[in-house]
């Protein structure tokens, strides 16, 4: 009994924070860590250590952060690009392969880091 009680709290926790921080942006905008965690099937490529070419789930991956990025408020969208470049020059992401999957996986309009 005392381990479901326990169960449910931390249950009933989890989702008070999920609401909260749902309830924090009706908006669609995106976070630095939902942008580096929906790009991670690029990773690989980025550094030079997979595939030639960006895989099938990376390129969903971009044109999704790319969407989000472009319907961010723009200083927001600021924030969130020097952080994602952060990352990817922290991890050793090379800038002519991300310029590679905007050709590739046909990204088109306005670069959002730019």
């Amino acid at each position: 009994m005392e381990n479901k009680m326990m169960g449910c709290a931390v249950l009933a926790f989890g989702l008070m924070f999920l609401v909260l921080n749902a309830s924090g942006s009706p908006s669609n905008d995106i976070s630095c860590r939902a942008g580096i965690t929906t790009l991670l099937p690029c990773q690989s490529f980025l550094v030079g250590s997979g595939p030639a070419s960006p895989t099938a789930a990376c390129c969903l991956a971009a044109q999704t952060v790319n969407k989000q990025l472009l319907d961010t408020p723009p200083e927001a969208r600021k924030a969130v690009c020097d952080c994602i470049l952060k990352y990817g020059k922290d991890v050793g992401a090379k800038p002519e392969k991300a310029k590679q999957i905007r050709e590739i996986c046909k990204i088109d309009g306005p670069a959002p880091c730019n």
